[in-house]
């Protein structure tokens, strides 16, 4: 088919594609009403061909990209016959509607040309509440999908451009926040709207026929390119293993073990020896695991390959029905988030042997998720975000901090916004000193984020990670520090478990202190340069002490390096270790 393609054309038709879903994805930010969406930017936008396949998604979220493709089966199976112009759905569960976890909803509308369908526009948002047992609907503790929130398998939010009220109704009417969750909704809606006058567009300059045709060779096209970007790596069974802390204070580590088979140009993500799945918040659906697969072997394809659905063909994932990553119902995922992570970290484990140019050492394990709730003048008020966010060091260059993980995408919201809103004050925001894992390219530096709260009666929770198992180094590099939790409440510390699982109410004056790991070093440290050691210093990201101990580096009373000393103590260092 390729042969017959004009391939300016095609290129240009695929940009296309992209430009809907970023302009959807535009839509979707500024018109959002809650700062998850709107600041934190946990969302994702898709446009799919008539089959439900990504053609394109916008400059969103990583762990969302594989996720559109098993919910548009859904949907297009139990609609089959009744799908309508005009109509738009929405939906969220794991079980009715092969969806992710239920603060995550979908709203999706199909895309008709002269009564054909010709495709869809497609959304998914993280909501700030959904109902269920705690405020954000992220309850770790729950044991069961019917205690974290409103259900909604595919249901028709408009029928032929007329609003359902009564879905409408209730959702609001289970949720703590309506207006947030409602106008969230809607900027959904006008993105939707918004991708379906963008391809109608399309449709009139080239044509159903063409499009349909340069469709189909852009799913091609882009797994010509996978299969090249597979091929590339050497033949062979990539093994890695890593953990999850476990829920609450005494709770079992969650065990993830990947055999990658990588045969010719095809590859097998096999997770059997993955933990059953558990009795808490942090299962993930098979769609989920199998999306955050596709993220990660993505990103070390090409940059020229395309974000459709034709990549994932030369994809297979295994996981085991019962186990974290393929759970079975009723199990709960509200908290299935920090499971995605580590799925992308497996991987990143498993290729560093054949492609150690290509990944990074472990950084923070993803986000820590904090919610806070209460009343505040006069209303219901929810607020959670999404704390990014720390890489470990490279071939090239030490970690970075400030940035999210290779999964999400996300930001962290803004202080300004979080004092206007919420009866919450940032004591302190920044990096911490010789958290990174040091290494000839060290690893980010863990992120302080400290919370004081202005009014008695906030409820508080999080899911947070790596306070046990800490980010590896890779090739000689150590690993970074662990995260930790600290609760100051009437001048008096108590360290909180990565996961609590019993609810905890804030009064005011307590303050919550939370350090995210540092990312893993990369390389030898004895190798790191001892200026780049000394810049270091310089900047507070490395005490004295730390350029000694972990890098061998002896400086100066009037702070600089010690040439000799330095070789010589580096010497003894090696000798020590040989």
């Amino acid at each position: 088919m390729m042969a017959e393609c004009d391939l300016a054309l095609l290129e240009i038709i695929k940009n296309g594609f992209e430009a809907i879903a970023d302009e959807m994805a535009i839509i979707l930010m500024r018109t959002a009403h809650s700062p998850i969406v709107r600041d934190a930017m946990d969302f994702s936008t898709a446009l799919c061909d008539p089959q439900g396949q990504n053609i394109a998604q916008g400059l969103t979220t990583p762990m969302h990209l594989g996720s559109f493709y098993d919910a548009m089966q859904h949907l297009i199976t139990e609609y089959a016959g009744n799908i309508d112009e005009g109509d738009v759905f929405v939906g969220n569960d794991p079980y009715l509607a092969s969806g992710q976890h239920l603060p995550d909803i979908y709203v999706v509308k199909p895309l008709f040309h002269e009564s054909i369908l010709c495709g869809w526009a497609a959304t998914i948002a993280h909501h700030v509440d959904v109902g269920g047992l705690v405020p954000g609907s992220n309850s770790l503790s729950s044991v069961s999908i019917h205690q974290e929130g409103l259900r909604l398998p595919f249901l028709k939010l408009f029928r032929k451009n007329v609003p359902d009220t009564a879905i409408h109704a209730i959702i609001a009417a289970n949720v703590r926040t309506p207006d947030l969750v409602l106008g969230d909704i809607a900027a959904q809606c006008a993105a939707v709207q918004a991708g379906d006058r963008a391809f109608a567009d399309m449709l009139r300059r080239y044509g159903r026929e063409e499009l349909h045709f340069y469709t189909a060779a852009l799913h091609n096209y882009a797994e010509r390119l996978a299969r090249e970007s597979i091929r590339s790596i050497a033949d062979g069974i990539y093994t890695f293993e890593d953990h999850i802390d476990g829920l609450g204070e005494q709770g079992s580590p969650v065990v993830f073990r990947l055999a990658l088979h990588v045969q010719g140009d095809e590859v097998t993500a096999d997770w059997t020896g993955t933990s059953e799945q558990v009795a808490g918040g942090i299962n993930a659906p098979v769609s989920f695991c199998k999306s955050n697969v596709y993220a990660a072997l993505r990103s070390v394809m090409g940059a020229d390959v395309p974000n459709c659905h034709g990549y994932t063909r030369p994809i297979k994932v295994v996981a085991p029905e019962g186990t974290v990553l393929n759970c079975t119902y009723p199990a709960a995922c509200g908290g299935r988030g920090i499971t995605g992570y580590r799925i992308v970290d497996c991987v990143f484990g498993a290729l560093a042997p054949c492609l150690p140019e290509s990944v990074a050492a472990d950084g923070a394990g993803g986000s820590t998720l904090p919610s806070f709730s209460g009343v505040y003048r006069g209303r219901t008020f929810v607020f959670s975000e999404c704390v990014m966010g720390v890489w470990g060091g490279t071939a090239q260059h030490d970690g970075q901090e400030g940035v999210p993980h290779m999964a999400s995408n996300q930001a962290n919201v803004p202080v300004e916004i979080i004092e206007t809103d919420y009866p919450i004050r940032i004591e302190r925001y920044g990096v911490v000193p010789d958290t990174a894992g040091a290494g000839k390219q060290r690893g980010g530096l863990g992120i302080l984020r400290e919370y004081r709260i202005l009014q008695d009666n906030v409820y508080f929770g999080v899911r947070s990670d790596k306070v046990k198992y800490p980010p590896h180094g890779l090739f000689g590099g150590k690993p970074g520090a662990a995260a930790s939790n600290i609760l100051i409440s009437q001048g008096q510390e108590s360290t909180l478990p990565a996961m609590p699982l019993d609810p905890i109410i804030l009064g005011k004056g307590d303050v919550y202190r939370h350090v995210m790991a540092g990312g893993g070093g990369y390389g030898d440290p004895l190798e790191r340069d001892p200026v780049h050691v000394l810049e270091d210093v310089r900047d507070g990201r490395v005490t004295r002490d730390g350029a000694l101990s972990a890098y061998g580096v002896v400086l100066t009373a009037d702070l600089d390096v010690d040439e000799s000393e330095t070789r010589a103590y580096r010497a003894r260092m090696r000798g020590q270790h040989s």
